[in-house]
C-alpha cells in the first residue's frame, strides 16, 4: 500500500530562501530541521493531530506569518492559503528568551 500524497503544497517566499541560504553556511544541522518542517507543514500545518509544536499567533497578518512550527531551536513562521503552505521565516530562538 503506497502513502497518500501530501494533502498540502509547500511554498517558501525569496524571504524565506536568503534567510535558509545564511542559516546553512552557519549552521550545518538546518538542512535536517528544513525537511522535518516541509515533511509536517505538508501533512498538518493545522496541527490538528497535536503532536508538532505549532503555534497560531495572534495579531499577525495574513502576510507575516500566522502560524509558528518550532522545532527545537529553530522557528519556522508560515501563512496557510488554501492548500499551499507558504513559508515566510526561519531562524533560531534568541537565547535570552528564557
Amino acid at each position: 500500500m503506497t502513502p497518500a500524497p501530501p494533502a498540502f503544497t509547500v511554498r517558501t517566499s525569496s524571504r524565506y530562501d536568503r534567510l535558509a541560504k545564511a542559516l546553512q553556511r552557519r549552521h550545518q544541522e538546518f538542512f535536517n530541521h528544513h525537511r522535518s518542517a516541509l515533511r509536517i507543514l505538508a501533512t498538518d500545518p493545522y496541527n490538528r493531530s497535536r503532536v508538532h509544536h505549532i503555534k497560531k499567533l495572534e495579531d499577525m497578518r495574513e502576510d507575516e506569518g500566522q502560524y509558528r512550527l518550532a522545532l527545537g531551536r529553530w522557528r519556522f513562521r508560515y501563512d496557510i492559503l488554501g492548500t499551499v503552505v507558504l513559508l515566510g521565516y526561519c531562524g533560531l530562538r534568541r537565547e535570552d528568551t528564557y
